[in-house]
């Protein structure tokens, strides 16, 4: 197995991007290799060069890079040597079997499906992340990848989405719920409306019906279904709010008692680490004819290390040959 990582993609790259890679090593079997895609000239200084390294760790050089703030529609057209290009068009022409990258979301998502397409039957291909729930993992797609989506493709987001949590988080037949404003068939918008009718009509889902923003963290559902707007709103309304109720118990725990806070300081680094992004590694763009693991743009060394790690176990599941299985069906009218 060949992984490709953008080496260049984020708010901590190379360093940190090449440093989580150098950690990974553990996911791997004997006979795979990281792939560093970026400018080797600032790459290379980073790798160690001894024979295990060597062994693992490639470099291939792109002269462009696609930064944060570019836009995805021109980047691609404007900068085709540039990693996150390069990178997608090696896993379409079979030479890597998993693209990672912590870049431009858009671009990656773009490049990926101009150059990887997608499989059989899906239309729309939607970014999963697994949000770290207090009653366990839950499945939320899409987070970005499609904003103005038809109902067919949030009814194929829930059955790409129900076969991620079944064969990567070993969920035995997942509950779907579409989230909504409220929990009653007739409320949210004409989008989810259609979309009610069409999940419930797929004998082969779980569907619970509608589910509302609350009921994310009270055990719900194991999978959640929205557009890509709503879905990286809840995303990173999810992340600050986490990482703000963490720093505002710290502090009123240090305020009330110093001692108090020393002690409670390893309780609540536990807690953190259990409901940090960053050990979830990176989000899967479900339905491309390949392997693209979306990360972060603020990932550290660790969520890339996890990242390798997700890539890897998605190919070795063959998550593909079973999402190809599960949309088999024709996609019924709401």
């Amino acid at each position: 197995m060949r992984i490709a990582i953008d080496a260049m993609g984020g708010d901590n790259a190379p360093g940190e991007i090449v440093t989580g890679a150098l950690e990974s090593f553990g996911f791997l079997g004997d006979g795979d290799e990281l792939v560093l895609i970026g400018r080797e000239e600032v790459i290379r200084p980073l790798v160690p060069s001894t024979d295990a390294v060597r062994r693992k760790v490639s470099i291939y050089h792109t002269p462009e890079v696609i930064e944060m703030d570019d836009s995805p529609v021109e980047a691609l057209r404007q900068k085709k040597d540039s990693s996150i290009v390069v990178m997608a068009k090696l896993a379409a022409q079979g030479k890597v079997d998993a693209v990672i990258s912590a870049g431009n979301t858009g671009a990656c998502a773009a490049a990926c499906q101009l150059k990887m397409r997608t499989l059989g039957k899906v239309q729309r291909p939607g970014i999963a992340v697994v949000l770290p729930a207090f009653s366990g993992p839950i499945t939320l797609c899409d987070v970005g990848a499609n904003v103005a989506p038809k109902a067919h493709h949030l009814l194929q987001y829930a059955q790409m989405a129900s076969v991620y949590a079944e064969h990567m988080l070993k969920i035995s037949n997942p509950r779907v719920g579409l989230l909504s404003i409220g929990s009653e068939d007739v409320k949210g918008s004409p989008l989810v409306k259609q979309a009610h009718t069409l999940l419930k009509q797929d004998p082969n889902l779980n569907f619970v019906g509608n589910i509302e923003g609350r009921e994310l963290y009270a055990g719900g559902c194991d999978v959640a279904v929205c557009d890509g707007f709503v879905g990286n709103v809840v995303l990173k309304l999810t992340e600050g709010l986490a990482d703000g109720l963490f720093k505002t118990i710290q502090r009123e725990i240090s305020i009330e008692s110093p001692d108090l806070s020393a002690r409670f300081d390893p309780v609540v680094k536990s807690v953190w680490a259990k409901h940090d992004y960053n050990e979830y590694g990176g989000a899967p763009l479900l339905g491309l004819n390949g392997s693209c693991i979306i990360c972060h743009g603020s990932s550290d060394r660790r969520a890339i290390k996890n990242a390798v790690r997700v890539a890897a176990q998605y190919v070795r599941s063959e998550l593909n040959k079973h999402i190809s299985a599960r949309l088999t069906e024709e996609i019924p009218d709401a």
